[in-house]
C-alpha cells in the first residue's frame, strides 16, 4: 500500500530530486545523532571531572557548531540539486 502511494507520488519526479531529498534527510539525521553523542559524552566527562566543566562545555559547543555547519552545507547542496 505504502509502496504504491510512493510510486504514484514519485511518478512525475526525477530521480535526482528524490536523491536530493534523501540526501538532505540523511544529513539532518546524521547531524542529530552526532550532536546527541557529543552531548552524552560531554555530560559523562563533566560527571567524571566537575572542575573541567567550562572547558568541556566550550569544546562541546564548538564541535556541535562544526557539525551543524557541515550538515547545513550538505542540506544546501541537496537543495541546489533540486533546482539545478
Amino acid at each position: 500500500m505504502l509502496a504504491a502511494i510512493l510510486l504514484q507520488a514519485l511518478a512525475g519526479v526525477s530521480i535526482a530530486k528524490v536523491g536530493a531529498c534523501i540526501g538532505a534527510g540523511i544529513a539532518a539525521i546524521g547531524a542529530g545523532v552526532g550532536i546527541g553523542k557529543i552531548g552524552a559524552s560531554a555530560m559523562e566527562a563533566i560527571a567524571r571531572q566537575p572542575e573541567a566543566t567550562n572547558n568541556i562545555r566550550t569544546n562541546m559547543i564548538m564541535t556541535a557548531a562544526f557539525i551543524e555547519g557541515v550538515a547545513l552545507f550538505a542540506v544546501v547542496v541537496c537543495i541546489l540539486a533540486l533546482f539545478l
